[in-house]
């Protein structure tokens, strides 16, 4: 599975973003949504279960940050609402052949190269 995400940018706190994760090769069953602040590791943020739908949020983004996927494109999105300085990261997409939304970085096998979030205050 090859990843590329994109949509990154700077935006003033209290605006919106949305990223996008182009999947193409092998097909996988969980997509997510990690991103990695300065100085920190990285941390799970979203997950979408292709089959069905099933979403999980970190409660850090739970009701600002909604993922969504198109099957036909082989593509999810993370809309990103209501920005904080402290969502400033670069954020991968991340794809598993396991069935389950998993929020431990090592259970995925595939990463994209990453896009740049910054919120400024």
């Amino acid at each position: 599975v090859q990843l590329q995400a994109s949509g990154g940018g700077l935006v003033q706190a209290g605006g919106s973003l949305r990223l996008s994760c182009a999947a193409s090769g092998r097909t996988s069953s969980v997509m997510g949504w990690f991103r990695q602040a300065p100085g920190k590791e990285r941390e799970f943020v979203t997950g979408i279960i292709w089959s069905g739908g099933r979403t999980y949020y970190a409660d850090s983004v739970k009701g600002r940050f909604t993922v969504s996927g198109d099957n036909a494109k082989n593509t999810i999105y993370l809309q990103m609402n209501s920005l904080k300085p402290e969502d400033t990261a670069v954020y991968y997409c991340a794809a598993r052949t396991g069935v389950l939304i998993v929020l431990s970085p090592s259970a995925y096998d595939y990463w994209g190269q990453g896009t740049l979030v910054t919120v400024s205050s």
